[in-house]
């Protein structure tokens, strides 16, 4: 003989018998009401609508994220917002007119360069005159551009079997001065350089033609650096 421990509350023993007998399945009606007004299930419930998914409690309107007004898309907004925090900048071209209605270009073309001594002096001279005038044309110099070169060769690699160096670094300092021709004031002044490296061989030839890359690659950049600088300073 058995018995259930676990009983369903719609299951009461009939009493005097054992097995399936002593549980008899639920009515066909389903719960009793009196099981389903325990549970707050009435008949006059079962006829209502269903009232919906359960939705938790509502954000304070702090919380919430605030919709742009309608016919306002929110790109309008984010530009017009930049466009006002932007206005008070003053934006113009590096080569523009400046104030006195001329091109930068012009006035970077009267600007003289001084003859500068030595070979890599040759090599910057050019470099300046095809950056401050590329065009060619002769223009009536309002400016003199002055410089002065200070060179100088490291070897920081040497080779330990044969005691030469493999390796060497061209540094060239220029010290500058643009200077107004009209009453020789200083506009600008200051100092650029440029470093390059290259290797060194056994051929004498091949070190000095080496050399001499380098020192052009040195021109090339202390040119740059002048002219941008000249540029700035006579667009103020």
């Amino acid at each position: 003989m058995w018995s259930f421990e676990r009983r369903c509350p719609h299951m009461a023993a009939v009493p005097g018998r054992s097995g399936e007998e002593a549980f008899p399945p639920p009515p066909r009606g389903g719960r009793s009401s009196a099981e389903g007004a325990r549970e707050g299930v009435t008949p006059e419930s079962r006829g209502a609508p269903h009232p919906g998914p359960l939705r938790g409690p509502t954000l304070p309107l702090k919380g919430r994220v605030k919709r742009a007004p309608s016919g306002v898309h929110p790109i309008a907004m984010i530009t017009a917002f930049a466009a006002l925090a932007l206005s008070a900048c003053t934006v113009q071209p590096l080569y523009g007119p400046i104030g006195s209605d001329a091109p930068l270009a012009a006035e970077l073309q009267a600007v003289s360069v001084d003859l500068i001594p030595e070979r890599i002096g040759h090599y910057v001279r050019n470099e300046l005159i095809f950056a401050l005038n590329g065009t060619g044309s002769d223009v009536p110099p309002r400016y003199r551009l002055s410089v002065a070169l200070k060179e100088r060769v490291q070897t920081p690699i040497l080779d330990t079997v044969t005691g030469r160096a493999t390796s060497a670094t061209v540094i060239v300092d220029a010290e500058y001065k643009l200077i107004d021709i009209a009453d020789e004031h200083v506009i600008t002044s200051g100092v650029a350089f440029g470093v390059a490296s290259y290797d060194r061989f056994s051929n004498r030839l091949a070190n000095v033609r080496a050399a001499s890359d380098g020192e052009i690659r040195d021109a090339k950049v202390i040119a740059d650096m002048i002219r941008t600088r000249v540029a700035t300073a006579l667009a103020k």
